[in-house]
């Protein structure tokens, strides 16, 4: 993409409005603008991370043997009734009656209505298990949104549902979710570790949060160090296999968040040197429920022996735009944002420091044009500002790898490359560029 020709708002300075790092950034570097408290319009930059971010969600939630679908974002109050959450939701539910005078919500979440779903379209045990998960808008009426997208009122989420026939299967369900997530994260770049936490109003009796770390992080944590430098299995792990030792190695170390520290627990367990306290963004819940919805909804499957069977459940969320903010408040530094390679809207930025000189116009475009043909993403900065303007651009929308073009190292047959999370930068000639980078 040339930038003469993008739409990329760049503000130079911080807006009052923004508290925290994430949300000064994203409105600074053209992500994002804030349509409503807590709502915000997705600028072409900011759409292109999210999509990126998804695809990842979508790829692990595949690879685990969950089936994607998609729900709408409305739905009828009738089956909040029937599981008896609708009254106890609280204001964060937006209510609201169609011409009708029907009672309708914009969902905060698809429990009721996956549930709903399945008992209408499985009636016996031979199709279980199932795994049914979308990547859909929300809603919830925060009483205060703040944060830019880390607390919103509305946000895209990855929800996931599994419907098992024993409690067993239905843990082995969890454990694959479990680990698709620690994948998840690392391919984004982030290290993620999952906490035991409380289940809150989706109920259950099992329940992770998974935390980054970043210092600008809503919640406290306490963990024992062996959990941060884990990495998560390999591309090449069997799903159908018992996951239930790699849970046991991560979960079997301490690691709270502060609504649950136990401080004597975690003195007691972890040595000194290995203790951490930090702070950390959730990014990603699953709960195991048993049949809190199944029973509540009259959801039956014929068992083995007749018997009419309520399956054991479980839901899965990640916090897809959230990720956005929280990959920010994670990785930046005093310049701006710093994506992670994976994530990035762009993964070169290219820079002409001369636009209208012939040799760097003709230079730039024969790479521009190779590396496009090559499959690589590239925002091509063509504008006539000067190249101080330029090079603050670059580095506050934090592209992982910027090539720059100027008329003194092109006269030697050389251009710059610089590396956006390091500073490390390098000469080469342009064949030698575009072999790096399209190879």
């Amino acid at each position: 993409m040339r930038l003469s020709n993008y739409f990329l708002p760049i503000l130079r300075d911080d807006p009052k409005e923004a508290e925290i790092i994430s949300h000064r950034l994203m409105l600074r570097a053209g992500l994002v603008r804030q349509s409503s408290a807590g709502i915000y319009s997705w600028l072409p930059f900011g759409h292109r991370v999210l999509r990126k971010i998804e695809q990842i969600v979508r790829e692990e939630q595949d690879r685990a043997g969950a089936i994607e679908l998609l729900m709408p974002t409305i739905q009828s109050a009738d089956i909040w009734r029937e599981s008896g959450r609708y009254d106890d939701y609280g204001k964060e539910m937006l209510r609201i009656t169609d011409r009708h005078d029907r009672e309708m919500l914009y969902g905060p979440t698809n429990e009721e209505l996956i549930t709903e779903i399945f008992r209408d379209g499985v009636k016996s045990y031979r199709e279980l298990p199932r795994n049914l998960y979308h990547i859909q808008w929300k809603f919830r009426d925060e009483i205060r949104p703040r944060f830019g997208v880390m607390r919103g009122r509305e946000f895209l989420m990855k929800d996931g549902y599994s419907f098992d026939l024993t409690p067993e299967a239905a843990r082995h369900t969890y454990n694959q979710m479990f680990v698709a997530y620690l994948r998840t994260f690392e391919r984004m770049g982030l290290k993620s570790i999952p906490m035991a936490a409380e289940t809150g109003p989706i109920g259950g009796d099992l329940s992770h949060e998974f935390i980054i770390l970043a210092e600008t992080g809503e919640s406290e944590v306490f963990c024992d160090r062996d959990v941060i430098e884990k990495s998560a299995p390999g591309a090449d792990l069997d799903f159908s296999s018992d996951l239930a030792q790699i849970v046991s190695e991560w979960t079997g170390k301490y690691a709270t968040t502060d609504d649950m520290h136990d401080a004597a627990r975690f003195e007691q367990e972890v040595p000194a040197g290995r203790r951490v306290s930090a702070r950390g963004i959730e990014v990603g819940h699953i709960f195991h429920f048993g049949t809190k919805y199944t029973e509540a909804l009259n959801c039956r499957v014929q068992g083995p022996d007749g018997d009419l069977i309520a399956p054991h459940c479980g839901s899965y969320g990640i916090g897809v735009s959230r990720l956005v903010g929280a990959i920010i408040e994670a990785s930046h530094d005093e310049a701006g944002i710093v994506w992670p390679e994976p994530v990035a809207p762009y993964t070169v930025g290219l820079l002409n420091l001369k636009s209208g000189d012939d040799a760097t116009d003709a230079a730039c475009n024969d790479l521009y044009g190779k590396l496009r043909n090559a499959g690589v993403d590239v925002l091509y900065d063509d504008t006539d500002e000067r190249a101080g303007a330029k090079f603050s651009t670059m580095d506050l929308i934090g592209l992982p790898w910027q090539v720059i073009v100027g008329p003194k190292g092109l006269a030697q047959g050389e251009i710059e490359v610089k590396n956006r999370a390091s500073g490390e930068r390098s000469t080469a000639s342009p064949d030698a560029v575009l072999a790096r980078f399209a190879g």
